[in-house]
């Protein structure tokens, strides 16, 4: 099957890219469990596609392997690093339109160019084989001009005026920042720096930025801000302190539960019935609160109080909307008739 050969093929540079010292066919078709004549085919086609497959006689034994590096202009690279950049554009497509995603396509493009057409249709075959597809995320390309001066505001340390679209009123207002750092998180960017309005470290989401001028005035970031720090107990966006959180999730949760890490703290216990307990240290009362309802009756906050009683307000609302619907008193009067 076409599919399992391109597998194998991909398996096979890799191999080829991890040993310094050359494989012997044999460890070859062990590792990827298939026959000699089907190893030298895949090394022929390799060879034939552009790549710098070499092999050595060593003690009666053939080893093959790649040339170390070999040159993209003056920037060298593995076999398995071009490819692995080739096909790995797809996780850049939540900032498509921002200069971030338009300068690497740019980049891989050029990539592209300098492999040759065989070695280029190896990577496009792989790239239709392997893909990553993103998540939730916002659409950044009607900012691009505010993600600019925000990456030259950050590199040449001046401070930005902008207008600002807060997120619980909408309301629009001019803003003074020091911008320190530019973040992606969860499918979306953040700038976190000095608030000149309220005199503290602020996170803003880039999506509300209205409009962003770099101004004359020139910033230093504090000797005691440290980025890692101030973002550890987030469980999300939110700068907030942390605080110990517990939630138990139901049997049908506990695999999904288990198999992300959702904070560096967290910290499971398997419950007697199938379910599991997430402890975690984290701050954002908010962010959790909207987390924990994505479950549904699947999650119920253990402490701290302040979430449990805020989760419990949102899901009585969200029981009063529906049983209050037009589609509830008619279910209702369907069922006494």
């Amino acid at each position: 099957m076409r599919g399992d050969q391109l597998a194998r093929q991909w398996q096979l540079i890799q191999r080829l890219a991890r040993s310094r010292a050359g494989v012997g066919i044999e460890d070859l078709a062990e590792d990827l469990g298939c026959g000699r004549r089907t190893l030298y085919r895949d090394l022929d086609a390799l060879q034939y596609a552009g790549f710098p497959v070499v092999s050595e006689r060593r003690d009666g034994r053939v080893y093959y392997g790649f040339i170390d590096r070999f040159g993209l202009g003056d920037v060298p690279f593995t076999p398995d690093e071009v490819l692995a950049l080739c096909f790995g554009e797809d996780l850049l497509r939540p900032l498509e339109g921002t200069v971030f995603h338009d300068s690497v396509r740019s980049a891989l493009g050029k990539i592209r160019a300098a492999l040759g057409p065989e070695v280029a249709a190896f990577a496009a075959r792989l790239g239709e084989s392997f893909r990553v597809l993103p998540g939730p995320h916002k659409r950044y390309a009607n900012v691009r001009d505010v993600i600019r001066t925000l990456n030259e505001a950050v590199l040449g340390r001046r401070t930005v005026s902008m207008s600002y679209r807060t997120g619980r009123t909408g309301q629009v207002a001019t803003r003074r920042l020091d911008p320190y750092r530019v973040w992606y998180r969860s499918g979306a960017l953040y700038v976190i720096g000095h608030d000149h309005q309220s005199g503290e470290v602020r996170t803003f989401a880039v999506d509300r930025i209205r409009a962003a001028s770099l101004s004359g005035a020139a910033f230093r970031i504090p000797a005691s801000f440290d980025f890692d720090a101030y973002t550890a107990s987030s469980f999300g966006v939110v700068a907030e302190p942390a605080m110990r959180v517990r939630i138990r999730f139901a049997k049908r949760f506990a695999l999904h539960v288990e198999e992300r890490v959702w904070h560096p703290s967290q910290k499971l216990e398997a419950l007697p019935d199938g379910g599991v307990e997430l402890a975690l240290e984290v701050g954002g009362l908010d962010e959790l609160k909207s987390w924990v309802l994505s479950f549904g009756s699947g999650a119920e906050v253990l402490e701290p109080e302040g979430l449990r009683e805020q989760v419990e307000r949102e899901l009585a609302a969200a029981l009063a909307r529906y049983a209050g619907s037009p589609r509830a008193r008619t279910t209702a009067r369907r069922s006494r008739s």
